[in-house]
């Protein structure tokens, strides 16, 4: 009896399992890479100290200096910044607590410059650091001093922040000398005129 031909429905089905397992097997392979790589890159920044985070000299690396002045009316507070690059200088003061530029100074830079200067401030120290209980820098030294952060930073974004202040009862949790870590960021704008007395 002719029964006529019959449609192949077992090999197609049989061959889209097949490229399923296959597609599966594929994506389970690139994750898994990709899983080792985030943990990879992960371990490597844990185990990247200030020290190292201080004298990168990669062209996307900076580090910044920030002095705060007392706590007073929004009209009168001031604080400065001064953020070295491998292609910048920059000086700039504020007035407020919403940081209202007053002024802003800015110098080229070069590599070897910036090379030089990190490394002088890990000769300083300035990786040298204390544990604190209490990291929350508002309203510390608050009626006649100085509040004194340094950052490292990586494409404008903060990777470590440690801060002291001229206040006996709030170190903080930098350990360095305040007077030669100021004079080694004063030292690089020229004619730097200090928004305040002086350094306490």
């Amino acid at each position: 009896m002719y029964k006529g031909d019959r449609p192949k429905v077992f090999p197609v089905i049989v061959t889209i399992l097949v490229v399923s397992l296959m597609v599966a097997a594929v994506t389970s392979v690139v994750r898994m890479v990709a899983s080792r790589e985030n943990t990879k890159t992960t371990q490597q920044q844990s185990t990247e100290t200030l020290y190292d985070q201080v004298v990168a000299h990669n062209a996307t690396n900076s580090v910044r200096w920030t002095v705060r002045g007392p706590i007073v009316a929004d009209e009168k507070f001031r604080s400065y910044q001064i953020e070295i690059t491998p292609s910048r200088r920059i000086y700039t003061v504020y007035q407020g607590y919403l940081d209202k530029k007053l002024d802003e100074k800015t110098y080229e830079n070069n590599q070897q410059a910036y090379e030089q200067f990190v490394f002088a401030l890990a000769k300083a120290e300035v990786d040298k650091t204390r544990s604190v209980d209490d990291d929350d820098v508002r309203g510390v030294c608050a009626t006649a001093g100085r509040l004194y952060t340094f950052e490292t930073m990586d494409n404008g974004v903060t990777k470590t922040r440690i801060w002291t202040s001229s206040c006996q009862n709030s170190p903080g949790s930098m350990k360095a000398d305040v007077a030669k870590i100021h004079a080694l960021f004063a030292n690089q704008i020229p004619n730097f005129a200090p928004l305040f007395d002086k350094v306490q």
